[in-house]
Order: structure tokens, then C-alpha cells, then sequence
């Protein structure tokens, strides 16, 4: 009969690696047996099982690729009974318009323990609408619980097009009728998204499998991206070691037509006996074949119940040779052949329970990292809750801001900043040379020669002995012979101290945008918890910031602004010390200008420079300064002011307190002149004298105006030095931050208030204030759901294992 070479199959199952199944017909064997196998307590420990795998697959593909679990797949090109197949074992009917029986896969699984027939629906989304695997799968209820098999079809074709239009809200499809879900144009030709089918039938036997498209049929005309897509996904479901695949063969191509086997077709007869019964040596499988004989479209049209299919296929193999002659009937039928591919996924479940529960160990662990890794739900009452966070924000930005604060970084990279500006600063010098061309000379930085400037401000010019001169003709007034003008002085003090501007600027910009990184920092840190919160205070507490910087800054104008007028100080002992060293100094290096002189680079014939000799150090003519500003003494000469033009040089009055000293050099002096001239000095008694005190003796020459002048100057240039590279810091520290740490918890507390008493609901407005991110709050409830869900099963897993 052609009727039955279109609805029988041939299963071939094995178990190597991967189960292979291929169908051919089928004999049920005796109702008592279908009974047996569903009501033992086999039975129970196998739909157990079973739904404790669907448990783990409900977990998504990343799950999936990470676990083997256990599977049944069902696989067969267009018209080779899979549909009918799948009909056949679970009791349901599936779409077979031409283009449309799979395109998705569909997960079926099938429990016995019930007391009628029912049946629900998901879709266990795994792939973004671009195909991408989604770290967050979901599993989404479609429509209501089944109760009536012939609702089926049209409720899987919705799901079915509810996974083809993901953009589309999937309630969407719950009231669409079948001819509409035939015309409409789906978003997707294919999806790896599954529709997961939960049958609750008394008269099945507990299974589950995947049912997934062949390679042949449906996809053999479609485009080449849509026939690498089904590939993938089929050798996904059928590549991993633990799956048993049911690969369904028509007789049309195998078994064709067995009725037109005639009496004299022994030898054919024979092939088929064989192979049913595992003798065919060309056709040998470690678990046989297995024959069904599956309903036509007639008998489809009949909706007969599962009792009379199984009836007539048994008629027909107990009729029929030479199926009738086979002497293992329990290879003929649905029933036995669902019965032992049952046996054979629960042994496969069963022997890989112990890999299983340290795959779901590893899991576990996951997922109790992921959620010790989100924020915690919120405990306290939501006013507590914002108070205590604005008040440890403030608490802790103070401790940043007093440098008690574990995390020192926001004072050790301001301290940072503060060096770079007195490196800054410190580079601003004069640069006085008492000689008639300066340039040829070498820089007078320093009285030992050993902190000679090699970073200059650009700003900072030479100035030479007649430029000196210059500046003083250029600001004289009405003033009396043998007065050098004011102004002259002021002029050269000004040339420095506006160039401690931009320094100054670039270290406040600095420290701005480490307070910042800072402020920003704990902002996330305290509010970053609440999204709302975060972006409240957030503005609030920059607002505060920013009106701080602008304070500072002009806090750091005015400091500056301090050293153009007047030019004074009350640390007239130290300048006084200054301005005689740096006096003897240029004194020194004016009457011995060839000591300075600069030396010529020389270039060789090859053009390989000479580097120049070294820098002459005045270390016999000059005593350190760092060591005269760290001396107790009080000079005997009348202090006499930067604006004068006077010179006194009386030596000071020896210090009984102290024995007579004499200044060492590196170099022995005991025979220099100056040396004899020292000690014939203390024997006269003008002890604790140095070598730089003789330059006073030096009559004085024809630039002595101009050298006092440079001297008057540079010395105070060192004392606004030292004052200003402390100034300027400590404004910017209590201008900026200490004000903002002082104020920063009022302002925000009372900004707060003002918003949430202002508005209708004060309890409203602060519950918006701690409402939780939406995609944390659903990240922890699926993390906590998978977590319970994973603990049930491990539990299970050690009870499996415990009971094996």
C-alpha cells in the first residue's frame, strides 16, 4: 500500500558518543506494559529526572554550552515522518503547512503524572533579535494553560510566530487565528529561540526531547545565510557526547512499499527481517532498529484517540508480512520504542549525575558571585538611608581633605602639585650678572655654585651691570644725589612676581581636577547604588564644587595680588643675611669676572664638540646661604632697608656664647692670604668671620649702586619666594577644600530639604530618591531565582546519586 510507505520510519538507536535512532513503522506491545512503565517507582525517579534536566536547559544556551546535559533530539529531512513522529509520541498535533513544520526549535516534554490532559507554553529566549547570545536569557509564559488538545496547533503557531517577530510583544499573537498567522510577513524566516512544550498526560511515558529541523526540506531553497544558520543549530543539539539522536528515514526511501513485496521476493524479505532483528551485518547498531507505523492524513482527519492508533499500527505488523514473522514484537510500535528510548535518557541521566552535580557546583558558584558582586536591597527606611549616605559622603571627604583617610590620594597628589609649583616658582630667579656682557658669563644663582637653575622661566631675562644701570636712570625722580629711586627696585621686583601668575593658575587647574576625580570617585562610591540618587545629589554636591573653585581662584588672585604692593616683610633679619651674602657675591665675581667667564665650546675637524669645562665654583669667596639661614646670629649693622641706598659693612660683634670658628673650605686655606687674613681678623677680635665677610672690605667701585640694587633685590625675591610657594598652597587648601568639606554637608542637607518639603509628597519624593536601578533590581531577582533553582537541583543530584 502506498499508504503505509508514507507513514512508516525506521530508528536506528545507538549509544557511542551520540545516540542515533532511525524510525521505519511500528508495533505496539501489550497496554498492560504502557501501564507498567508509567506507574513503578522507575517511573517516578524518571520523570524526576527529567524535569530536573529541563530545570537546567530552562537556564538558557549559555548554561547549556557550559553544562552536557543529557538529550533527546529529533531530526529528519521534509516527508520523512518526523512531524508524524513527533505526533505519534507526544499526542499532539503540529503545524505541516509546506515551509512552515520547524522554524524554531521546539523543546517537548512529557509528564505522566497528572490526572488529565493539559498542557503550557514558553519561550525560552537565549538570542537577541541580531542573533546574539544573551547573557540574561528569559523564559516567557505564552498565553494560558491548555486544556483541550485541538487548541494545540493554533497556540504553537502562535508561539511560533511570537519567536519569528521578537520586536513585537508576544501577547500580542494570543488572539490571532491560523489563516492571519499564514498571510502575515514574518520579521525572521528562523530562530534559534525555543518554544518549550510542558504536555501533563496520564497516558504518556515521561520524556523529553528537542525537535529541530533537518537539513533538507524547509531550508533547502532558502538563502545561504538562513541553511548556515539551521546547520549550526542542529550540529549545536547534536555534537555533544551526551545525546541520543532520532533520525527518522521514510520508506519510500528504505522500506518502501513493503505490501508490494511479493511471495517470490525472499531475499528482500530477508534483508528486512534481518535488520529488525540486529543480524544484518551491514546494518548493525548497538541498540537495533525499531519500526512505527505512523497515521495518514485520513486518519489525522479522524483525530483517533492514541488507543486506536496504537491499535490498527498492531493489526497491521501482527498481519503483515513480514513484519508478523519477527520474534521481538517489542521492536514494532510507539509504546516499546518510546519505552526504551526513556531507558536509554534516564541511564544516560544517571551516569552522568556525578559530572553533572560539579557542572551545577560550578554554576552555583557563579551565580552567588554574581549576586554578592550587585548592590545589596535596600535595608533601612529611605529617609535613613538618604541621610546616612549624604553624611558618610561629607565624613569621608573631610577625612580625605585632612589627609586621615586610608586612600591618601588626593593630599599626596596635591603635594605632588605643590613641589611642581615651587620648581615653578624657584625657576621665576632674577638672573643678575655684575658684568658689562652678561651673556658671557655664567648664571650667579646661588652662593655655593652647587644649585645652579637648569629650569628657567622663558620670562625670566639676563640682566648685566649696565642694565642695572639702566633701570635706576630710567626711574630717577626728584630724589638726592648718592638715593638710588624706589621705583628702580620695584620695577625689577615687579619682572619676577608677575611671572608667578601662570604658575600659580596651573597648580590651582591642577588641583582642581584631582578634586574632581576625587569628588566624582565618591560620588559613585556613596550614591552610585541608586541611579536617581546618584544624579540628585550629584548635580548638587558639583554645584557646591564649582562654587568653591571660583572662590579659590580668586582667593589665589588676591594672594598674589599681596606680592605686588607693597614690597615688604618683617623678616628683616633674613633679609638683611640675604642681601649681605648676595652683596659679597656679586662684589666677588665683579672683581674676579675671569673666574665666571663662560667658556667657548671648541669644534674638533670632524665636528665632535668639546663639552665645556667645568663651571667655576666660588665656594673660597662665598659661604652657602642654606647655612646662614639656619644660624643664630644677630648682625651688628643697623638694618637697613631694601630702599635705601646706603651701605653699611661693620663686621658684627663677636658672640662670647660660642668659641671662635673658622670656616673650613674643601679646599685646606691654611696658607691663602685669605686664610691669614681670617685669623689676623679673630686675633683682633672679629671671631665667626668667613671668607664672604671679606668682600666687604673691598673699597667700593664704580658700580656700587647698581650692585647693592641687584643684591637688595635678589635677596628679597627669596624671601617672597619662601613666603609665596606656602601662601599659595595653603589658600588653595582652605579656599577650596577645607571651605567645601565645612559647608558641603549644610548645602547639600538643606538643598535637599527645600526640594522635597516644595513638593506635593515628601515620602514619595525621597522613595524616587533610593528607587533601585530597574535592570539591578531584575538582574538580582533572576540571579536569586536561578540560585534557589540550582541549590533544588544540586539537592536532588546528591539525593539521585545518594539513592543510585
Amino acid at each position: 500500500m502506498d499508504l503505509l510507505c508514507k507513514q512508516t520510519a525506521l530508528i536506528e538507536p545507538s549509544l557511542h558518543g551520540t545516540s542515533r535512532l532511525s524510525l521505519s513503522g511500528s508495533m505496539s506491545p501489550p497496554a498492560e506494559i504502557w501501564e507498567e512503565i508509567s506507574s513503578t517507582d522507575y517511573a517516578r525517579r524518571r520523570s524526576e529526572l527529567i524535569q530536573m534536566m529541563v530545570d537546567l536547559r530552562s537556564m538558557g544556551w549559555v548554561a547549556d554550552a557550559l553544562i552536557d546535559l543529557p538529550s533527546v533530539v529529533v531530526i529528519g529531512g521534509q516527508s520523512a515522518g518526523k512531524s508524524s513522529l513527533v505526533e505519534a509520541v507526544s499526542g499532539i498535533n503540529v503545524p505541516r503547512d509546506s515551509g512552515t513544520c520547524t522554524i524554531c526549535p521546539m523543546e517537548c516534554t512529557m509528564s505522566s503524572h497528572a490526572s488529565s490532559w493539559s498542557c503550557t507554553i514558553t519561550l525560552r529566549i537565549d538570542f537577541d533579535r541580531n542573533g546574539l547570545v544573551l547573557q540574561k536569557p528569559t523564559n516567557v509564559p505564552f498565553g494560558r494553560t491548555i486544556t483541550a488538545k485541538s487548541e494545540f496547533e493554533v497556540w504553537l503557531r502562535q508561539a511560533q510566530a511570537a519567536i519569528l517577530n521578537p520586536e513585537v510583544p508576544s501577547s500580542t499573537f494570543y488572539t490571532k487565528a491560523i489563516e492571519e498567522l499564514r498571510s502575515m510577513k514574518n520579521t525572521h524566516k528562523f530562530s534559534r529561540n525555543v518554544v518549550c512544550i510542558a504536555i501533563e498526560d496520564p497516558d504518556a511515558t515521561d520524556l523529553s526531547f528537542y525537535d529541530l529541523p533537518g537539513n533538507e526540506g524547509l531550508i533547502q531553497n532558502e538563502e545561504a545565510e538562513i541553511v548556515a544558520l539551521v546547520k549550526s543549530l542542529v550540529e549545536h543539539y547534536t555534537k555533544k557526547e551526551n545525546t541520543i539522536i532520532w533520525t527518522t528515514i521514510p520508506m519510500s526511501g528504505v522500506l518502501t512499499k513493503p505490501d508490494t513485496l511479493g511471495a517470490g521476493a525472499i531475499n528482500q524479505r530477508r534483508k528486512w527481517v534481518e535488520i529488525i532483528e540486529g543480524r544484518s551485518e551491514d546494518h548493525t547498531l548497538r541498540h537495533g532498529f525499531y519500526c512505527v507505523r505512523l497515521p495518514d492524513d485520513a486518519e489525522r482527519a479522524q483525530r483517533l484517540s492514541r488507543a486506536e492508533s496504537q491499535r490498527r499500527a498492531a493489526e497491521y505488523f501482527d498481519t503483515t508480512s513480514p513484519w508478523k514473522d519477527v520474534t521481538d514484537r517489542h521492536r514494532f510500535g510507539i509504546p516499546g520504542f518510546v519505552s526504551d528510548v526513556s531507558r536509554l535518557l534516564i541511564q544516560l541521566i544517571e551516569q552522568t549525575l556525578p559530572c553533572l552535580r560539579d557542572d551545577v557546583d560550578k554554576l552555583l558558584a557563579k551565580c552567588i558571585k554574581d549576586l554578592d558582586e550587585l548592590p545589596p536591597p535596600l535595608a533601612n527606611d529611605p529617609h535613613i538611608e538618604v541621610l546616612r549616605r549624604v553624611n558618610a559622603f561629607c565624613d569621608v571627604f573631610k577625612s580625605f581633605v585632612n589627609g586621615s583617610h586610608e586612600d591618601k590620594c588626593l593630599a599626596q597628589q596635591n603635594r605632588a602639585l605643590y613641589a611642581t609649583f615651587k620648581r615653578d616658582i624657584r625657576g621665576t630667579a632674577p638672573d643678575f650678572r655684575p658684568f658689562n656682557q652678561p651673556g658671557d658669563y655664567v648664571p650667579l644663582d646661588d652662593t655655593e655654585g652647587d644649585m645652579t637653575l637648569t629650569e628657567r622661566d622663558p620670562g625670566v631675562k639676563v640682566v648685566g651691570i649696565y642694565d642695572i644701570r639702566k633701570v635706576i636712570q630710567e626711574a630717577i625722580g626728584w630724589e638726592l644725589p648718592n638715593n638710588v629711586p624706589y621705583q628702580a627696585k620695584a620695577n625689577l621686583i615687579a619682572q619676577f612676581t608677575k611671572l608667578w601668575v601662570a604658575p600659580s593658575e596651573r597648580c590651582l587647574a591642577g588641583i582642581n581636577d584631582v578634586l574632581d576625580q576625587v569628588i566624582n570617585a565618591l560620588i559613585s562610591t556613596h550614591f552610585g547604588r541608586f541611579k536617581v540618587l546618584e544624579d540628585y545629589f550629584g548635580n548638587l554636591i558639583r554645584i557646591q564644587v564649582d562654587i568653591c573653585k571660583a572662590r579659590a581662584q580668586v582667593a589665589v588672585k588676591t594672594a598674589l595680588d599681596l606680592e605686588t604692593t607693597p614690597h615688604y616683610t618683617q623678616n628683616t633679619h633674613y633679609l638683611q643675611t640675604l642681601r649681605d651674602k648676595w652683596l659679597s657675591h656679586y662684589k666677588t665675581a665683579q672683581s674676579r669676572p675671569s673666574r665666571y667667564k663662560a667658556r667657548i665650546r671648541h669644534i674638533r675637524d670632524e665636528g665632535v664638540p668639546i663639552p665645556p669645562p667645568e663651571t667655576p665654583k666660588p665656594s673660597e669667596f662665598c659661604a652657602s646661604l642654606d647655612d646662614d639661614w639656619n644660624q643664630n646670629y644677630s648682625p651688628t649693622v643697623s638694618q637697613t632697608s631694601i630702599f635705601g641706598s646706603s651701605v653699611s659693612a661693620v663686621p658684627p660683634e663677636p658672640k662670647p656664647s660660642k668659641p671662635t670658628k673658622y670656616r673650613v673650605n674643601p679646599t685646606p686655606l691654611a696658607d691663602t692670604p685669605e686664610a691669614k687674613a681670617l685669623r689676623a681678623l679673630a686675633e683682633a677680635g672679629y671671631a665667626n668671620l668667613r671668607v664672604s665677610d671679606l668682600a666687604r672690605l673691598l673699597p667700593p667701585d664704580a658700580f656700587e649702586e647698581e650692585l647693592v640694587v641687584m643684591a637688595d633685590v635678589r635677596a628679597y625675591y627669596h624671601v617672597a619666594y619662601k613666603r609665596i610657594v606656602d601662601h599659595i598652597p595653603f589658600t588653595i587648601e582652605h579656599a577650596l577644600h577645607h571651605a567645601l568639606a565645612e559647608q558641603l554637608s549644610q548645602s547639600l542637607l538643606t538643598s535637599l530639604l527645600t526640594d522635597v518639603v516644595s513638593g506635593p509628597d515628601f515620602s514619595e519624593r525621597v522613595n524616587e530618591l533610593v528607587s533601585e536601578d530597574v535592570s539591578i533590581a531584575q538582574k538580582r531577582v533572576m540571579l536569586s531565582r536561578r540560585k534557589q533553582r540550582l541549590l533544588n537541583i544540586r539537592r536532588r543530584l546528591v539525593t539521585f546519586s545518594n539513592s543510585a
